[in-house]
């Protein structure tokens, strides 16, 4: 009798202690932040989702009263950074700022982990065209030009991707699928190696962000063709989209923040309120202009969706295709 009761008496204490802990971890969320929270990004600093994240960091700091602090973990096509964010604990202190890359990457490299149901979306902040471009060797001025060129020459050009099984690698290859034409892929380490080869000729296409490109179009070193998403792009009007040659061609760049899967959703929630707050702010438009990028907003289902479809049509793209991703 005595046993029991002392059984009895443990199952209450565990059960009081649960009771406990659970409202010290609803208090501490409610209170977030309140010490330095880090912003992931995967990729190396420079790029696009370095210089989104690092406009965004010190408006939260403003608005939360906390440090937010961005962490560039690049390598892997962003597998490292993304395993790190995957393995932080589900405390509101880290987050991470995704690019449309990150599911190629996820499709064309298949991590022994399930990015998927390990992180859940906050919001999309912001989306941009790819920019199709040839070199001026080529006699070639528009996407029909350039695919009838490219059928000529069946594996004789060659096309300039920032890694094997990037967004632009995908893009390309996706383009390819459709119009029934061969080009062969040249992986560089950056998208900055590839411009080099690119200017000089070496390669004759690349398919990579708008802005980076604008200045060699403007001094006639490189050759616009079309924007990647499915209208023109209302900052450069006069560059044609591929859709307007190949009926529902869309391929976005866009950026968006994540954090691991069960961190509280008071935290998720707010979190996405104050970075909407912000993307209203003027001044934050303006310096999304400046970087040629759209802003987004809205829920965080969005990005869930997003990941999970793009993720689908990538893997499905690589399938059917037989692309050969180089590790």
């Amino acid at each position: 009798m005595i046993f029991k009761k002392e059984i009895i008496l443990l199952i209450c204490i565990l059960y009081f202690c649960n009771i406990c802990q659970a409202q010290l971890s609803n208090n501490s969320s409610n209170q977030w932040p309140t010490k330095t929270v880090r912003i992931i990004v995967p990729m190396a600093t420079g790029g696009g989702s370095d210089s989104v994240a690092r406009l965004i960091a010190p408006k939260l700091n403003e608005q939360l009263s906390q440090p937010f602090i961005v962490d560039n973990r690049g390598g892997g096509g962003g597998l490292i950074g993304i395993s790190m964010a995957v393995k932080s604990p589900p405390d509101g202190y880290t987050i991470m700022l995704i690019s449309g890359s990150v599911p190629a990457t996820i499709a064309a490299h298949k991590p022994d982990y399930d990015p998927i149901g390990n992180l859940a979306g906050i919001i999309r902040v912001g989306f941009s065209p790819l920019l199709l471009v040839s070199h001026p060797s080529i006699p070639v001025k528009n996407t029909k030009e350039l695919i009838k060129f490219i059928q000529s020459k069946p594996n004789q050009l060659l096309f300039g991707v920032p890694g094997s099984g990037s967004l632009t690698h995908l893009a390309t290859a996706y383009l390819m699928s459709i119009t029934n034409t061969k080009m062969q892929h040249v992986p560089y380490k950056s998208t900055g190696y590839g411009m080099s080869d690119l200017l000089s000729g070496r390669t004759q296409v690349m398919m990579t962000g708008l802005s980076p490109m604008l200045p060699f179009i403007q001094n006639g070193k490189l050759r616009p063709i079309a924007v990647s998403t499915l209208n023109r792009w209302p900052a450069q009007p006069e560059i044609p989209a591929l859709s307007e040659t190949i009926s529902g061609f869309d391929v976005e760049s866009w950026f968006a923040f994540v954090i691991p899967k069960s961190t509280p959703s008071n935290i998720v929630s707010k979190l996405n309120t104050e970075i909407n707050k912000l993307l209203n702010d003027q001044l934050v438009r303006k310096s999304f202009d400046a970087l040629g990028i759209a802003v987004a907003g809205g829920g965080a289902d969005d990005v869930d969706k997003r990941m999970r479809s793009e993720i689908d049509r990538w893997t499905q793209l690589i399938r059917d295709s037989k692309i050969q991703i180089d590790q």
